[in-house]
């Protein structure tokens, strides 16, 4: 079993060590009975011996629901890998009104904050669980690494870089050439393959801060998709036909 480096208080010699220590030991602790999971989830895109290592380093984190877990403008030490659950990454105006940019799944990880940790700049979206969502986070200093001496981890970079500017040239095509009815529909739709059932439990502020409008639009979309027979309403609940 991997032991830890446990610091003493008195070995603390300024404020940012005190945060690391806090951090390290509140919110972080060794990987669990997850390794099977891990291995399980990574094996088609990382080989054997760099999951190993990544059990060796890796730290385990749960977050629930609507947790943040990147915010804007924090420097990031750790990368995430997804284990379970899904991450809704989100860009932000200088109002500080949200937009949706892409969801994470499981076997996936951010390459927006990948880019920030290479650049060692503060991240420039927030990461938000979708739903109860667990997380292995890796040491920015071991991810570089990586990438210059390990095949796999490189391909899998590579690709989620790749998978990622899909996404965002995506949701560009989205705002620029698809009405907010399209847009809507399409949301709800990417939601029922996030959660894998077409009853979605959601408020219509919610679908407002994720598609960057109002609560009155998105209620009177929701209400013209339903009179168009393609959703169901209820309180808080929208059933995709």
């Amino acid at each position: 079993m991997k032991r830890l480096k446990i610091l003493s208080l008195a070995s603390v010699k300024n404020e940012d060590q005190l945060k690391n220590l806090i951090f390290n030991f509140q919110n972080l602790h060794p990987i669990p009975m997850e390794t099977n999971l891990l291995t399980e989830i990574y094996k088609h895109h990382l080989d054997e011996n760099l999951i190993k290592e990544i059990i060796e380093i890796g730290m385990y984190k749960t977050f629930e629901k609507d947790e943040i877990i990147i915010d804007i403008n924090q420097t990031l030490k750790y990368i995430p890998l997804l284990l379970s659950g899904n991450i809704k990454i989100l860009r932000e105006d200088q109002d500080g009104n949200e937009l949706l940019i892409y969801f994470l799944e499981a076997g996936e990880t951010c390459t927006v904050s990948l880019t920030c940790c290479i650049g060692t700049s503060k991240s420039k979206i927030r990461a938000v669980a979708e739903s109860d969502s667990s997380l292995v986070m890796i040491p920015v200093a071991y991810m570089q690494k990586w990438f210059q001496s390990n095949e796999s981890w490189r391909n899998f970079i590579l690709e989620s870089y790749q998978t990622r500017f899909d996404e965002m040239l995506e949701a560009i095509d989205n705002l620029a050439f698809m009405k907010m009815d399209e847009r809507l529909y399409k949301y709800l739709l990417n939601k029922t393959v996030l959660h894998e059932s077409k009853n979605i439990i959601i408020k219509h502020q919610e679908i407002a801060e994720d598609l960057h409008t109002s609560r009155v639009v998105v209620s009177r979309l929701l209400k013209q998709l339903e009179n168009e027979k393609k959703i169901k309403l209820s309180r808080n609940k929208i059933e995709i036909l």
